[in-house]
């Protein structure tokens, strides 16, 4: 059967060891200076290396490989690692769907922050506790067809669907927007959109095999003075950076800068940086 499972260019891996640290299945190993999946059984394809390889190397694609075996993940954990690492292993099954939590209610601060191995892009978390509930705004008849005005210029936004020669791109600023981001800020549209072009993608969940190419297609249009990256804050978000560092270098271009920005979880900015390879 077809499954999520990530894969390793050789080519783009510096050997940094940083998707080693992250992953809590002890799934991958250095070896010969190089990344690699020890064995496609102890992936469980949730991508918490991801966003911690700086050279967009590790991809997840859905291929026709074996089942994730937790007990034998748990296993190698053990024996590889020792006990503290079978407890990084433990609390990242519980995050990742894989494992029940326990009664005792496993460490619900942890939900706060992005320690202890488990991927936090999908860990469970309520956004404003404490605050009064508040009625849901009716739907249906009785409202405008619009409330809010709409930044957004062109259609389609989707990585895969744009094509690199549309001309709404020219002579605008470009917005690699992550999919999640539309939902987390409500300020997207007047702080990102106005005037710039979009396209939306998740390194996580898409096959992103051809975005750097298709970026950098659209990239290499010479009135785009610059392309401005927005990733969440969760890990996995940064291949979103990597793939379109990637497209810049591929671009041709030497005169075009690329920015990112980083909203937390609750909508707001948290980091600017520029990030031009």
């Amino acid at each position: 059967m077809k499954r999520k499972i990530i894969t390793i260019d050789e080519d783009k891996c510096n050997g940094c060891g940083d998707c080693v640290v992250a992953c809590a299945e002890s799934a991958i190993q250095i070896i010969d200076g190089k990344a690699k999946l020890v064995k496609e059984q102890y992936c469980d394809g949730m991508g918490d290396c991801l966003g911690e390889c700086p050279t967009g190397a590790i991809k997840i694609e859905e291929l026709d490989v074996p089942d994730f075996d937790a007990a034998a993940t748990r296993a190698h954990v053990a024996q590889t690692c020792g006990a503290a690492a079978v407890k990084k292993f433990d609390e990242a099954a519980i995050r990742h769907g894989l494992a029940p939590a326990p009664k005792t209610a496993f460490a619900p601060h942890a939900h706060h922050h992005a320690g202890g191995g488990g991927c936090p892009g999908s860990r469970m978390r309520t956004m404003q506790p404490g605050t009064p509930a508040v009625a849901p705004t009716p739907s249906g008849s009785g409202l405008p067809p619009k409330l809010n005005p709409s930044e957004l210029a062109q259609w389609p936004v989707q990585i895969h669907l744009v094509s690199p020669q549309a001309p709404y791109f020219k002579g605008k600023e470009l917005v690699i927007m992550n999919t999640c981001g539309g939902l987390a800020s409500a300020d997207i549209h007047w702080r990102f959109l106005r005037g710039r072009s979009v396209v939306v993608g998740c390194p996580k969940l898409d096959d992103t095999s051809g975005y750097a190419e298709k970026l950098a297609a659209i990239l290499a249009e010479p009135t785009i003075p610059k392309a401005l990256v927005v990733r969440m804050e969760v890990p996995c978000c940064g291949g979103l950076t990597a793939i379109a560092q990637e497209a810049v270098s591929l671009s041709g271009r030497s005169d075009l800068r690329l920015e990112e920005v980083t909203l937390a979880l609750s909508g707001e900015v948290i980091s600017q940086e520029d990030v031009t390879p």
